[in-house]
């Protein structure tokens, strides 16, 4: 998967969930990477964060290979959550990458240790106080609006975080490979001259929208094969 995904973006990962029916679960658009151009993805690792690290090594002692460590933090923007010694133990520990709903510090050594890490940004404080444990503290997460366990997969790119049901991964980067594809050609006929309005019959869409009003530009693309709306 982390294969296939590095010839591919979180773009294409999210129109082949609209064109497979798979709602679209994107991180909120603060989560970036720490450094930029990092991509990761990965089965979904979940750690709540309760204020100790301990939560993270217990995490580091099911890891599987090429999964992605996402902590929850609650989004909460007044302490960090995660720092170098974090990181560091996760890329000895195998796994892929780090996402945080939450912040981040140490940030010149996490970017020296090279391991993808993507946070809401960076602070100076750790941890403030020590919280209850949650029942479900390893065996879910919730980013934004999403709620996420090793049942999902996590993709990570320059343009965010994106979600998806590890049952469908197959499926997904099939539609997301014929997507990007579909696109290159596109761009390759641009650079040559053909325009992107010859390429989908744009004339031809108004005419048809002329007789049938209703008739949408992606109706209209899905009957030509283009693909640059999904």
């Amino acid at each position: 998967m982390a294969r296939r995904f590095a010839a591919l973006t979180t773009a294409h990962v999210a129109d082949a969930c609209i064109r497979a029916g798979v709602p679209v679960r994107c991180a909120p658009t603060a989560l970036r990477a720490v450094t930029p151009g990092s991509r990761v993805a990965g089965r979904v690792l979940p750690a709540r964060h309760v204020g100790s690290v301990d939560i993270f090594l217990e995490a580091y002692e099911g890891a599987r290979p090429e999964d992605v460590l996402v902590v929850d933090n609650g989004g909460r923007l007044d302490e960090a959550c995660v720092g170098d010694l974090a990181v560091l133990e996760a890329q000895a520990a195998g796994v892929a990458g780090v996402v945080i709903w939450g912040l981040h510090r140490d940030t010149a050594d996490i970017r020296a240790i090279g391991l993808p890490v993507f946070s809401t940004g960076a602070l100076p404080t750790g941890p403030l106080s020590l919280r209850e444990r949650p029942a479900d503290a390893l065996t879910s997460a919730t980013v934004g609006d999403w709620t996420v366990s090793a049942a999902d997969l996590v993709f990570a790119d320059d343009d965010g975080v994106l979600f998806a049901p590890a049952d469908r991964a197959d499926e997904l980067l099939t539609l997301a490979e014929t997507i990007r594809d579909t696109e290159r050609r596109q761009a390759d006929q641009i650079r040559a001259g053909h325009t992107l309005r010859a390429q989908v019959r744009f004339d031809a869409y108004l005419a048809r929208r002329r007789e049938t009003p209703t008739l949408t530009f992606r109706d209209h693309l899905r009957a030509v094969g283009g693909a640059i709306e999904e």
